[in-house]
């Protein structure tokens, strides 16, 4: 049986195993394995470039990378294919961004990656990490960037469960979402209680 969502009077129905994969805790298991592997893969990348004085200290490392990236061949295709991010990578070259960019890089992917084995605001940290995974796409370094960004995208839309096997099983009932309204309800409802529903909610 598909799970029914009905919006603005439309009937969705949503295939039970993407439900359950994006919302069922149980899942969690399986997203705590991915996550943590997506997340060792952001320590190890950023521990290169943390014990690296060209990308800490100087930005020498980026710049370099930059600089070999906003060159149009005379031949065969560039590195960067949209004229306007090549343009956005040379305007940072010019002001000489790479300085601290390199240093923003470096503690992003350090911080992004620990969140992602932690479990905590996996959602967030996924999105942070997706987001570095398509500038890289961007700027022309392919690497395993795309399958990196596919599980980014697949932790982002399993959001309230991802984490259910980590930090995110304290934090996000801290926050309101998305288990505390829920146990809520089911003990409610297990003691005859009424317990009302958020207006604009729909009712399967």
């Amino acid at each position: 049986m598909d799970t029914v969502v009905r919006h603005k009077g439309k009937v969705i129905q949503e295939p039970n195993f993407v439900h359950t994969l994006l919302n069922d805790p149980r899942m969690g298991w399986l997203w705590l394995v991915l996550r943590v592997w997506l997340g060792w893969e952001w320590v190890s990348a950023s521990l290169d470039k943390l014990t690296n004085p060209a990308w800490v200290s100087t930005g020498a490392a980026l710049k370099g990378y930059w600089a070999n990236a906003v060159v149009v061949p005379a031949s065969g295709r560039p590195a960067i294919a949209f004229a306007w991010y090549r343009d956005f990578i040379q305007s940072m070259l010019n002001a000489g961004a790479y300085v601290w960019f390199a240093k923003l890089i470096a503690y992003g992917e350090f911080l992004v990656g620990v969140a992602l084995i932690l479990g905590a605001f996996t959602g967030i940290a996924a999105f942070l990490g997706g987001f570095m995974n398509w500038n890289y796409m961007m700027a022309g370094s392919a690497s395993i960037n795309p399958m990196l960004f596919v599980l980014a995208v697949g932790l982002i839309l399993a959001w309230k469960i991802a984490g259910y096997v980590g930090v995110d099983y304290f934090l996000l009932p801290l926050v309101g979402t998305p288990w505390g309204n829920r146990e809520r309800k089911v003990a409610g409802q297990s003691a005859g209680v009424h317990v009302p529903q958020p207006e604009g909610s729909a009712a399967d």
